[in-house]
């Protein structure tokens, strides 16, 4: 991939900002351009990392983007499980988009199924934070109703089905499911509390220290929601293949390991109140998953775009994105609602 910002200037602009007093251009290493939204680029020895956006999925402006990430890393450091933001690079002609300056996490990806675990107990710390009065909770989004609120991502994401030109089999799933959410939603909403959540919850977003503790270090799409959504995000198969450093088949035993550890760490209370939502929150995740790889395929998948300016992960997104359409990897994915061994 080209790099075309300007590794000298943005160097000047981290020295202007104090956090990095004598770095020099050739201090600046590419850690990981495999991101959708964001590039990251090591800072010399100084601990630290630059998160460069380069889009923004929700479609916010530059700065309004920054300052929502910002916000989120903040208020998620408290578990001890992310890292923290050191500073707010704002946008300009060199970083048109700006930049977030993070803690460096020393870490491997995850190893499918062993490294769940340690996902779950970092959902759990995470999850378990305290939640600001609803008049401090902005600028990030709140999901008072997460059902309906995920339903029209889903309805915006499925109006592109048709264009995506998928097997007769896979698109007919992915309509019937359509149809139960619609239903579904008119039913009424989780009774349950809502929490800080991490909502792009892929197992690839995490990382296992040499203590085999898992950080989640991707807070681009933090908010106030259902915790049932970032259970079922960790362990689907749209998830558990989307990075090509963390990639693994689950079983039904090891996805109920998972839940199980997860409602273990909550305790008796609150996994008692999240029970009943665990499967019928898992089928609403996929469809909302699924259907940004329909709106993906049909906008975003283009070599010119954005996020498909890294062309090994690109190649990879491809490859992962046609097998979870492939009607025997639909099938399967449905059984856990339609034939539950969960």
């Amino acid at each position: 991939m080209k790099d075309e910002l300007d590794r000298d200037a943005i160097a000047g602009r981290l020295r202007q900002s104090g956090h990095a007093p004598a770095l020099s251009g050739t201090e600046l290493s590419v850690l990981s351009t495999k991101g959708v939204s964001h590039d990251h680029w090591r800072v010399a020895d100084t601990g630290m990392v630059l998160r460069i956006p380069r889009m923004n999925q929700w479609g916010l402006g530059a700065e309004d983007a920054l300052a929502y990430q910002a916000a989120a890393f903040e208020r998620a450091a408290a578990s001890g499980h992310t890292p923290r933001c050191r500073a707010v690079i704002e946008p300009d002609n060199t970083l048109p988009r700006g930049a977030l300056l993070v803690d460096e996490i020393i870490g491997r990806a995850p190893e499918l199924p062993r490294d769940l675990p340690a996902i779950a107990e970092t959902l759990a710390a995470i999850h378990s934070l305290p939640v600001p009065a609803d008049d401090q909770r902005a600028p990030l989004h709140i999901h008072r109703n997460p059902i309906s609120s995920t339903l029209q991502t889903i309805e915006e994401q499925a109006a592109f089905l048709t264009e995506a030109h998928l097997a007769p089999e896979s698109e007919a799933g992915i309509r019937e499911d359509l149809e139960w959410v619609r239903d579904f939603a008119g039913q009424g909403e989780p009774d349950f509390a809502h929490c800080l959540v991490c909502t792009d919850a892929h197992p690839g977003n995490f990382l296992i220290d040499d203590r085999g503790k898992a950080w989640f270090v991707d807070l681009e799409k933090a908010l106030y929601g259902a915790v049932p959504i970032d259970l079922a995000h960790v362990t689907l198969v749209t998830s558990t293949g989307w990075d090509p450093d963390c990639r693994g088949d689950l079983s039904a035993s090891d996805v109920a390991r998972f839940y199980q550890r997860y409602l273990e760490l909550v305790g008796r209370e609150r996994a008692t109140e999240l029970g009943p939502w665990l499967l019928p929150l898992r089928r609403l995740t996929w469809l909302r998953t699924i259907t940004w790889f329909v709106r993906w395929k049909v906008e975003w998948s283009g070599t010119g775009h954005a996020a498909m300016r890294d062309s090994t992960m690109a190649a990879h997104i491809r490859t992962h994105v046609d097998r979870c359409f492939a009607p025997d990897i639909v099938a399967a994915t449905r059984s856990d609602w339609l034939d539950p061994t969960l």
